[in-house]
């Protein structure tokens, strides 16, 4: 099967699905592809920092999310063997310390509106095999397996928001440079304990931190720093002392940890790194996202990352400028706001420690 469009995209995740939404709004046509079956997979970066609310209100969005649910975070507090010692509330004019919002309302909302416009197509349960050139090197589509059938997407520019593992960047030869953080991440969800404040809470474990978020539908996020390349070995450790860490840190939440956490496996872990490439894109094709920037989940700025290259980058495309974009000032301006969030990241990471100094 042959299609033909003028922008394929690879990866609905927010920032593929919002940036799909923005093309297909000023009539260029857009086919959005993506490997899964269903866009509303489960996704661990969900919260919504200024920048990303300020996104979604500019562009008629926010109140569609907010409809299907989100929760604004009240207030960050920091604990120490159980005990409280620190909070702190938003500004006034913002009114929360950052929005959890599930990804499935968040692509529900982005891909309902763009539905509405004839040029934005929805092809899932498609996944990439390889990408088309000219002659020149110019990338001119895709080759990819739609429900097991191969199909050939020709287009104008392919925009790869497929992910920190990007098969779009490896497949264009991207070279990207890896950075360890030191840390890996257990991470697990539970119901949170009947009339749970919305609120970020972290504590000091062994040198590490440990937070928890809550979420929308009364759930609460647990994340929680371990060396780097440790949990084979703390695996073969009993599991009682680890998880009675958690509960001597926030008492509260003994009987629900309890009940939901019962073992090594009730844990994901997650292998935390940040990556960046000098290149953002080549002649027919850009990269957005953790595509092009991974970032840690220090910040929470991987998702509104994402939604910013997608909004910056719509803002110069058009149908006339899609065979003649200037994706080299496109990226300049993004590349110097992404290097700085990492470096806050950085900073974050090896500072952490110090917000517990008073009780050293």
């Amino acid at each position: 099967m042959k299609l033909k469009t003028e922008v394929c995209i690879v990866g609905a995740g927010p920032g593929g699905a919002l940036l799909a939404y923005l093309l297909a709004k000023k009539n260029v046509s857009v086919i959005l592809i993506e490997r899964n079956k269903d866009v509303a997979k489960e996704f661990r970066g969900e919260h919504l920092n200024e920048e990303g609310e300020a996104i979604l209100k500019h562009h008629g969005l926010f109140e569609k999310v907010e409809q299907l649910g989100l929760l604004r975070m009240e207030t960050l507090e920091y604990w120490v063997n159980g005990k409280l010692f620190k909070m702190i509330h938003p500004q006034p004019n913002i009114g929360h310390l950052g929005i959890h919002v599930p990804q499935a309302h968040l692509l529900m909302a982005i891909i309902e509106e763009a539905r509405k416009y004839p040029h934005f197509s929805l092809m899932t349960n498609t996944r990439l095999l390889d990408l088309i050139q000219d002659e020149k090197g110019c990338f001119k589509g895709v080759i990819a397996t739609h429900e097991g059938e191969e199909i050939f997407i020709e287009s104008n520019l392919v925009i790869g928001a497929d992910g920190r593992f990007s098969t779009v960047r490896k497949k264009s030869g991207i070279d990207v440079t890896v950075r360890k953080h030191g840390y890996d991440l257990l991470w697990a969800k539970i119901p949170a304990p009947p009339n749970w404040e919305p609120s970020i809470k972290m504590a000091l474990i062994d040198g590490m931190q440990l937070s928890v978020f809550t979420q929308a539908r009364g759930y609460i996020q647990i994340g929680w720093n371990i060396k780097e390349g440790s949990f084979s070995e703390l695996r073969k450790q009993p599991f009682t002392p680890f998880i009675d860490k958690l509960i001597k840190a926030f008492p509260q939440l003994e009987e629900t940890v309890r009940r939901h956490i019962n073992s090594w496996q009730d844990f994901v872990l997650l292998d935390v790194h940040s990556n960046y490439t000098e290149t953002w894109g080549r002649a027919g094709l850009a990269l957005i996202g953790d595509a092009v920037h991974t970032m840690t989940p220090t910040g929470a700025f991987g998702l509104n990352s994402a939604m910013k290259d997608a909004d910056t980058l719509a803002a110069i495309l058009t149908r006339e400028t899609l065979s003649n974009i200037d994706l080299l000032n496109c990226a300049a301006q993004r590349k110097k706001e992404v290097d700085k969030l990492q470096a806050i990241q950085l900073e974050k990471e090896q500072n952490f420690a110090t917000q517990f100094l008073i009780y050293s």
